[in-house]
C-alpha cells in the first residue's frame, strides 16, 4: 500500500486478523486519551447483525465514540469507496474537535480505499451481469485469468472474485477497472501509521473461544429474529458464520457441526487477512504488537508517540 507525500496528515490504524484483539487495544488507548474509533469492518456496517460480527457493546459505544457501525440496512449494498468517503469525513471532524481518530479493523479493502484512494465502480445491468455470470461459472481460475490477461492484464494476478469482477466491468462497460482506478480514484489526504495486532499461534484458540462465546451470548436467538424480517439474499448474511447459524436454527446442523464449520471458515478468513497485511502494508509504517505479551500497553504507547512524532514531521 502506497504512502502519501509529506504534508498529508498522519492517522493511526490498528489492524490485524479477526479475533486478534484490535478492539481491546483501541479501547484501552481510548481510556488514555480523547479518541474517536473509526471501524473498518465490512460486516459491522449492517444494523442488527451484532453478535456474529463482534460489534462493541452498547456500553462500550456509549463510553467511546465510534463511527462505521450500524450505518446501512442488511439489504443494502455498500462499497469500500462509499465507506472511505464517509471515513474521510469522520476523521476530519475528529481532528477539527481536537480528538485523535484511530481507524480500527481488519477489512483490508476499506483501509486501502481510505489511504490509497479508490473509485465507486460503475453500476452494471443486472440482467446482463447474470447472463455473463452463467457463462463464466464453470470456468477455472486459470481460464478466468486468461480472459483477464486479454481484457485487463494489470489484474490478471488476482483471485477468482476479482477476476470475475474485472471481466464483468470490461465486458459490460467497455472500460478496464485498472484504468478506472487510475483515472477516477479519490485523492487521499491521510497518511497511515499502522499498529498490526497479532497474537501469533494462539489466534486459532482465540477464534474458537470467541465462537463459543457468541453462541452462549445469544447468536442463534439473534439469527432467529433476523430471519423473520431480513430476506435470504440480503448482503448482510454473507458475514462469516451466519449461514451456518441459520442452518443450526433451522435444524440442519447441530451446534457442534455449526461451530466447527464457522471455526474452519473463520480461520481461513484470518489466514487471508494475515496474507493481505503482510503483502500490502509498507514495512516502514508498521509497528507489530502481540497483545498477549507482558507490557503490550507500553508498546502501544510507543506507537502513539511515533504517531505524534511522524505527524509533527509531516506538518
Amino acid at each position: 500500500m502506497s504512502g502519501a507525500s509529506a504534508g498529508v496528515d498522519v492517522v493511526g490504524v490498528i489492524c490485524g486478523p479477526t479475533a486478534a484483539g484490535k478492539s481491546a487495544v483501541a479501547s484501552w488507548l481510548a481510556t488514555q486519551m480523547p479518541t474517536t474509533i473509526v471501524a473498518a469492518d465490512s460486516r459491522q456496517i449492517y444494523r442488527r447483525f451484532d453478535i456474529g460480527t463482534a460489534k462493541p457493546s452498547a456500553a462500550e459505544r456509549e463510553r467511546i465514540e465510534h463511527h462505521g457501525i450500524d450505518i446501512v440496512e442488511p439489504t443494502q449494498r455498500y462499497s469500500a469507496a462509499a465507506w472511505a468517503e464517509e471515513a474521510d469525513g469522520w476523521i476530519a471532524d475528529a481532528r477539527d474537535r481536537g480528538v485523535a481518530p484511530i481507524v480500527v479493523g481488519g477489512t483490508g479493502l476499506y483501509i486501502r480505499a481510505l489511504f490509497d484512494g479508490i473509485f465507486e465502480e460503475p453500476a452494471l445491468d443486472e440482467r446482463a451481469r447474470a447472463a455473463l455470470a452463467k457463462q463464466l461459472e464453470g470456468l477455472s481460475v486459470d481460464e478466468l485469468r486468461r480472459w483477464v490477461e486479454r481484457l485487463d492484464p494489470a489484474r490478471a494476478h488476482l483471485g477468482r472474485t476479482q477476476l470475475l469482477r474485472s471481466i464483468e466491468v470490461a465486458v459490460l462497460t467497455g472500460h478496464r477497472i485498472s484504468d478506472l482506478h487510475r483515472e477516477l480514484a479519490r485523492r487521499p489526504r491521510w497518511r497511515p501509521r499502522y499498529l498490526l495486532v497479532d497474537p501469533g499461534a494462539v489466534l486459532a484458540d482465540r477464534i474458537a473461544t470467541r465462537i463459543d462465546d457468541m453462541f452462549d451470548s445469544g447468536w442463534p436467538d439473534e439469527v432467529t429474529e433476523l430471519m423473520r424480517t431480513v430476506p435470504d439474499d440480503a448482503p448482510a448474511w454473507k458475514a462469516t458464520g451466519y449461514d451456518a447459524v441459520r442452518r443450526f436454527v433451522g435444524g440442519e446442523l447441530t451446534r457442534a457441526a455449526a461451530g466447527e464449520e464457522i471455526l474452519v471458515g473463520t480461520r481461513q478468513y484470518a489466514k487471508r487477512q494475515r496474507t493481505w497485511f503482510r503483502h500490502q502494508l509498507p514495512g516502514d509504517s508498521v509497528t507489530h504488537l502481540d497483545p498477549t505479551d507482558a507490557g503490550w500497553e507500553r508498546a502501544a504507547f510507543r506507537w502513539v508517540d511515533e504517531l505524534h512524532l511522524t505527524s509533527r514531521r509531516s506538518a
